[in-house]
């Protein structure tokens, strides 16, 4: 056993101080300053190591030590940063196009509990309540304290048309509530669209796929085939990001030139320019985005995008300020690594790391009367070792508007439906559409006086 033990951690060592020399000439070749790894640290390492495989109260795999020792080595440098095996490496494809299976949820890691961001739209967990902002503490009767993300991740994926029960804290509430979901197939359809009055038409994204881009040029066809479009509400809300092709695409929709968004990161192949080619799709008519807490990364992208070039009005709450790139590295043994290599900024040179995009027009929902009993949005700059924004040097912000969210309008809701049912189901909405109104007007005139 010793000699077995002894075997082990040489070949350990041996791995690390191989990886220290490789790590080392690495960076060197990219930073003048840079210094090489501590061996002291490394042998460290290796002690801890031996410690667990010979005093540890139960044995434990080589591979979960090493696999741990990475994830814990990726989670400590932000919240984005992250170790993905096969298996969740292939969700992570699969995912993005769209399909995947489980309760249709877009979670973090808030304390130790399970935060929900965004439950996506038309799926087991929007139609079973779920909120953004509710805390998951146990799954089914496993308690979610103690689990990472992915463990957690995993037990709520499943076969279809099996239950999980999901135990909550809910921001109000005065127990927590017990939600029984039933797994299904999910499979998202990023981009929704429906015709509000004549002429206004209103486009929702619920997040940005490899797809999504041609789906929106889709979508804005076939409303300007049942009327000539005299603007448009861009619906971001609830939107945590996505592909970032998907944000470029959509922005690149609306734009007939210049910048749309570019990234700074410590290596060449980090840092890109991002800019519109000619044809705006809406052949100049007005648009108005609706932004909120839970519209993140992507939706920023755009959001920024539009506000920089003055070709969207901005409405609704200071967005959610994830303003960093991840890239997923895929490594040899088919696993592959989430890491953060870049920020991103706005054609002005905009960070919105920590910051958010802050609207042209702040919206409050008219049920909230007092500010200060108002539930506080989640956002970038509360996750515990968040990228600090580079024109902050103190690394802090300004606190968000307090605000109450509303979700976006029923997608059942007809095209029908009476201005005063609208102001009552998205008051949000029903002030876009107002707004869009009065743009018209207002380029007709201005047109008219030319």
């Amino acid at each position: 056993m010793l000699q077995k033990l002894r075997t082990s951690t040489l070949f350990i060592t041996g791995i690390l101080i191989g990886l220290s020399l490789a790590i080392g000439h690495s960076v060197y070749a990219t930073k003048d300053d840079a210094q090489s790894i501590p061996f002291e640290d490394l042998q460290a390492f290796t002690d801890v190591f031996s410690r667990i495989k010979s005093d540890y109260v139960e044995a434990v795999d080589d591979k979960k030590l090493l696999e741990d020792a990475i994830r814990g080595m990726l989670s400590g440098l932000d919240p984005h940063s992250s170790f993905l095996d096969t298996e969740e490496f292939n969700d992570l494809r699969i995912g993005t196009t769209g399909q995947f299976g489980g309760l249709g949820i877009e979670v973090g890691m808030e304390n130790g509990f399970i935060k929900v961001i965004s439950p996506i739209d038309d799926t087991p967990a929007s139609r079973a309540g779920i909120q953004a902002k509710d805390l998951i503490i146990r799954l089914d009767e496993k308690p979610v304290k103690g689990l990472t993300l992915t463990e957690a991740v995993k037990l709520m994926r499943g076969k279809p048309n099996t239950d999980i029960k999901l135990t909550i804290v809910r921001e109000g509430e005065t127990k927590p509530l017990v939600i029984t979901i039933t797994r299904e197939i999910i499979r998202v359809k990023s981009v929704k669209k429906r015709m509000l009055e004549p002429g206004y038409g209103y486009i929702r994204i619920t997040n940005f796929q490899s797809r999504t881009a041609t789906d929106l040029l889709k979508s804005v066809s076939a409303l300007q085939e049942e009327a000539k479009l005299e603007g448009l509400v861009l619906d971001l809300r609830n939107n945590p990001g996505g592909v970032l092709n998907g944000a470029v695409g959509v922005s690149d929709a609306f734009l007939d030139d210049g910048l749309i968004v570019y990234t700074e990161g410590r290596i060449d192949d980090s840092s890109m320019k991002y800019t519109a080619t000619p044809g705006d799709i809406l052949n100049g008519a007005s648009l108005v985005i609706l932004v909120n807490g839970g519209s993140a990364s992507a939706s920023e992208i755009v959001a920024g995008a539009m506000q920089d070039h003055k070709r969207a009005i901005i409405m609704g709450f200071k967005t959610f300020g994830k303003g960093s790139v991840q890239t997923i590295q895929e490594l040899r043994n088919g696993s592959a690594v989430k890491l953060t290599t870049a920020r991103y900024f706005t054609p002005n040179g905009r960070s919105i790391q920590a910051e958010g995009i802050v609207p042209d027009i702040v919206l409050r929902n008219l049920e909230v009367s007092d500010r200060k009993k108002s539930p506080k949005t989640i956002s970038e700059k509360d996750l515990t070792g968040h990228l600090s924004n580079p024109e902050d040097e103190s690394g802090t912000t300004e606190d968000a508007p307090t605000t109450d969210e509303t979700t976006a309008v029923d997608e059942t809701e007809t095209k029908d439906s009476k201005k005063e049912a609208l102001s009552e189901t998205d008051y949000q909405l029903f002030e876009a559409l107002n707004l869009l109104k009065g743009l018209t007007i207002a380029n007709k005139i201005q047109q008219k006086h030319g």
